[in-house]
């Protein structure tokens, strides 16, 4: 399928800094990418190519067959690039609406430059406001909205022009847990309801798991990984994946809080990451009866990746080098990520 989004060894410098380095990401219409990294790791940056509010210093930026820069140079300006910009919608973390005017208003904003009538207008905004969930506070002002409301109407409005690609720049990161949850639900309806592309640029992996399909992690400029969600979630290669997925981050808090100090002889902890839909064994069990081995677990969890359940487990098994190369190879025959463990985790 051909892509609808693509940055070919996109690079953006400020004089010695390099915020953005050869970056390769292609995007297909449909999907919903998730960009992850710490604050600073350039993701802004980086989407901000894509409608060129950010020009690149070098590399290509192709968005649905148009060519927005290449060859060092911008490709469409003026007239020919606001129109490109408004086939590609932007949320941000903190709204930006217009306090002085009414919910519809501000969504109407977005339609100032448009050929509409004003009955067409409001029409047209009236539907935007009902598909985001906000039809009743249409009269409202933004000051009256809890702020998961203010973000419909920023959604509502990133809407007006009847985008391909909606881009979500940390829309969610002002936001409690509830009115997150919520908004993440929403993108996920349009995307479906709308056939909607969206990037979602985040700091935050639970955003990224609740909605994306995809996924690209960044950090220092760089994109380390990169590929369908459930793979690199499943099989994570870079150290900076590791922690966003699987738990990790979490594990090792857990199992400092026991102090269990450090591992003793003939002892080795493992993390097993793997799909609750592939896995129908018992792996403590199997580990026990097959290999002869004492096995205890000492962390697990099962989060949701889209609709499928992905579990991590650490446990702790006991026993002989000759018995610990028979429990890789069994878990390996049942598709599962086993990464060995340092035992300062447990320090």
């Amino acid at each position: 399928m051909p892509s609808i989004i693509d940055l070919d060894h996109v690079t953006v410098s400020f004089g010695d800094l390099t915020a953005v380095s050869d970056v390769l990401i292609k995007v297909e219409k449909g999907d919903v990418y998730g960009i992850v990294g710490y604050s600073g790791a350039g993701k802004s940056t980086l989407v901000r190519t894509i409608n060129l509010l950010q020009q690149p210093t070098s590399g290509t930026v192709t968005v649905a067959g148009t060519p927005l820069f290449k060859d060092g140079q911008p490709q469409l300006a003026g007239a020919a690039l606001q129109e490109k910009r408004r086939t590609i919608g932007m949320i941000f973390q903190h709204f930006n609406l217009l306090n002085e005017v009414t919910v519809i208003e501000n969504v109407a904003f977005a339609l100032k430059h448009s050929k509409l009538d004003d009955d067409a207008i409001e029409a047209k905004c009236t539907r935007l406001l009902d598909l985001v969930g906000l039809a009743d506070k249409a009269d409202n002002y933004p000051i009256q909205l809890s702020g998961g409301e203010q973000q419909r109407v920023a959604i509502a409005r990133a809407l007006a022009n009847d985008p391909e690609i909606l881009i979500s720049d940390e829309a969610t990161s002002a936001l409690d847990p509830q009115n997150t949850n919520q908004i993440l639900d929403l993108l996920k309806r349009l995307n479906k309801e709308l056939g909607l592309t969206i990037i979602l640029i985040t700091h935050e992996m639970d955003a990224v798991k609740k909605v994306a399909n995809k996924i690209a992690v960044m950090e220092h400029g760089h994109v380390v990984e990169q590929g369908d969600l459930k793979e690199v979630y499943l099989r994570p290669q870079a150290e900076l994946t590791r922690q966003f997925v699987g738990g990790s981050l979490a594990a090792a808090d857990t199992l400092k809080a026991f102090h269990l100090g450090q591992l003793g002889e003939n002892e080795q902890l493992y993390q097993v990451v793997f799909s609750a839909q592939t896995v129908t064994k018992s792996i403590i069990l199997e580990l026990y009866k097959q290999v002869g081995v004492d096995v205890s677990m000492l962390y697990g969890n099962i989060e949701v990746l889209g609709d499928e359940p992905v579990g991590t487990m650490f446990i702790l098994v006991t026993g002989s080098a000759d018995q610990q190369a028979r429990v890789e190879k069994l878990l390996a025959s049942y598709q599962v990520e086993v990464t060995k463990v340092d035992g300062g985790i447990l320090a």
